[in-house]
């Protein structure tokens, strides 16, 4: 696995941005900037420190699936790390064997920095290599649609 890093400014403050994320307010607005990666994307679960949550969505054929993952540590409006231990298949909760072993214990880390009403998100991911291109075109698409919803 390759640690990726993106960043955007947003003009906003760090509360703000961190609620609009994870859709602390209104689920909607995580489905929305999250759309970019699926358009069915949603979760299911709590935002707390560790507890579980699964990122969801549904393939063209209508299929569940995701990921299965664990908040590490929520430090509200400043860091929120999530680990990735397994892969949702339907109903079903992969956390061991060849499917998983690729991403199993990656994480995904997002911080947020304000200076005078701007504030910068900084997401570091852990990727395998065959998603690298698909991450590199579409996180900067997500965090384009989180900047306009967060500044509205």
């Amino acid at each position: 696995m390759k640690k990726i890093q993106y960043q955007k400014k947003i003009n906003a403050s760090s509360q703000k941005v961190y609620e609009t994320m994870l859709g602390l307010k209104d689920k909607a607005t995580y489905e929305s900037w999250t759309a970019a990666f699926n358009p069915t994307s949603t979760f299911e679960g709590s935002w707390n420190e560790g507890s579980k949550i699964l990122f969801v969505g549904q393939d063209e054929n209508g299929k569940r699936g995701g990921m299965v993952a664990e908040i590490v540590e929520n430090n509200p409006a400043s860091f929120v790390s999530i680990r990735h231990y397994g892969i949702l298949d339907g109903d079903t909760e992969i956390t061991s064997g060849e499917m998983v072993e690729k991403w199993a214990g990656g994480h995904e880390n997002y911080k947020f920095n304000e200076n005078n009403g701007v504030t910068t998100v900084t997401v570091e991911v852990d990727v395998v290599d065959e998603y690298l291109d698909y991450f590199d075109k579409t996180y900067p698409n997500a965090l384009n649609k989180l900047k306009e919803i967060s500044e509205k």
